[in-house]
């Protein structure tokens, strides 16, 4: 008797671009593609799908670049896919310049990727995706922490910002449909959960609701069995003092305060339409400082059109002042369609690099100091694992802190006898700082 062999499964090769929003709708294009063996080797892989980001030109040229490289490197009759963001915005450009493409593919595609794949055609669909709670998503990179996304779209006019011209305005989830997620995400075993959007604070507000954030709290604290959450991308002029009090009396949501400010002269936040006065800011984020264990991480841009050396020094006073836990500084790039980009006050690009080689060297020194405030102190970590530095060391995170973005503990003492379980919680007491790496030991378990 003759015995048929099973089938081997096609591989897919799957790069991730840009921010954390991008990172779900991968997932959602995983789900749609369970048929495939995920590989990290790119030679190998039936199938590659890169998600890319055209927010700024670094972003886009590692969207390009990253395409490109995966083509030199991919296996005969494999298919390349380029989706997301800087495909949606420059769709008719990309497809006539990029011939070693296969599939084409925006914002507003990623639950159907398996027919495009399939039936190996491009498709832009003319409105953007918006996750919900029936999308099989294959979370990756965690066995406990899932990001969720809140809305797509946006609202705001900053003048440096192309993102609604290829996003469209805010696009609300239903609370509804958040809380069925989670409650599912829950079921499978995650229990840490970082929630984000383009505009957070402004979520349901195009549904009628300012308090969008607040209902979330209330509604995620009665999901039975979340642990710890944070709310990622909060905007100036839609936060409010009731936000940040409902953050710090949650027993659910740890005191992280996420808050791009882009600048601080008031000068340049009126240039940059950031749509709040510069004293109105400086105590919001005073506000945020005061409560109990907060963290607070914002970005910066360095060398925007108007920006004159007295609003930079006005800028690196206050950053250093302050003392942010983390800090992000870009360099100005011109977007197409800004208001930022018809201005004729340009900045000469060796000054705008010099200023955010200076800005930056001042957020070194505050992360730094933030993080030797903790040495000495006792805290709750997630154990993600073995760290990629020692296989005798493991990587561990603040549960204040979100994955990937602010930063690893390394674990080389242990007081316990039993197991360590990875994605579990413990208390550690943190015992010195190697480079920007803290030292810590585990007392017990949480």
């Amino acid at each position: 008797m003759k015995f048929s062999e099973e089938k081997p499964k096609k591989k897919l090769h799957m790069v991730s671009l840009g921010c954390t929003k991008n990172l779900v709708d991968s997932e959602v294009m995983l789900g749609k593609l369970k048929d495939y063996e995920l590989t990290d080797n790119e030679s190998e892989a039936d199938l590659i799908i890169v998600n890319t980001c055209g927010f700024i030109d670094s972003a886009k040229e590692e969207s390009i670049n990253t395409t490109l490289n995966l083509h030199n490197e991919r296996k005969k009759d494999s298919v390349l896919v380029m989706a997301g963001c800087l495909s949606e915005r420059y769709k008719d450009d990309l497809q006539k310049e990029l011939t070693e493409i296969d599939i084409f593919t925006g914002v507003g595609d990623y639950d159907k990727i398996d027919k495009l794949v399939h039936e190996k055609r491009s498709s832009f669909s003319n409105e953007v995706f918006l996750a919900n709670e029936e999308n099989d998503r294959v979370i990756t990179g965690s066995n406990y922490h899932a990001y969720v996304k809140l809305s797509e779209g946006c609202n705001q006019s900053c003048s440096f910002c192309a993102i609604p011209s290829f996003k469209g305005k805010l696009h609300s989830r239903t609370l509804e449909s958040l809380v069925k997620e989670v409650t599912n995400l829950v079921k499978k075993g995650y229990k840490d959960f970082s929630f984000v959007s383009q505009d957070s604070s402004s979520y349901l507000r195009d549904l009628g609701h300012n308090d969008g954030l607040e209902q979330l709290i209330d509604a995620v604290e009665k999901i039975d069995g979340v642990q710890t959450a944070r709310i990622l991308y909060l905007y100036p002029s839609t936060t409010t003092h009731n936000l940040i009090d409902k953050i710090a009396d949650s027993k659910v949501f740890v005191n992280y305060f996420d808050m791009p400010l882009q600048h601080i002269s008031q000068n340049m936040l009126k240039i940059m339409k950031r749509g709040k006065g510069a004293e109105k800011l400086r105590e919001l984020m005073q506000y945020m400082k005061s409560k109990p264990n907060s963290f607070v991480r914002t970005t910066f841009i360095a060398g925007h059109p108007g920006e004159s050396e007295n609003d930079f020094e006005e800028l690196c006073k206050f950053v250093e002042e302050f003392g942010f836990d983390r800090a992000n500084v870009f360099s100005y790039s011109d977007e197409e369609g800004t208001a930022a980009e018809t201005r004729n006050d340009k900045i000469e690009q060796e000054i705008i690099d010099e200023r955010a080689e200076i800005l930056g060297d001042i957020i070194s020194q505050t992360t730094i100091k933030s993080l030797e405030d903790d040495i000495g102190k006792t805290f709750e970590v997630y154990i993600d694992g073995e760290s990629d530095e020692h296989e005798y060391l493991l990587s561990a995170r603040k549960i204040i802190w979100a994955p990937e973005i602010d930063g690893e503990i390394y674990i080389n003492d242990n007081e316990l006898e039993e197991q360590i379980i990875f994605g579990d919680k413990y208390l550690v007491t943190a015992t010195e700082l190697a480079g920007d790496k803290l030292l810590a030991k585990i007392i017990k378990k949480v």
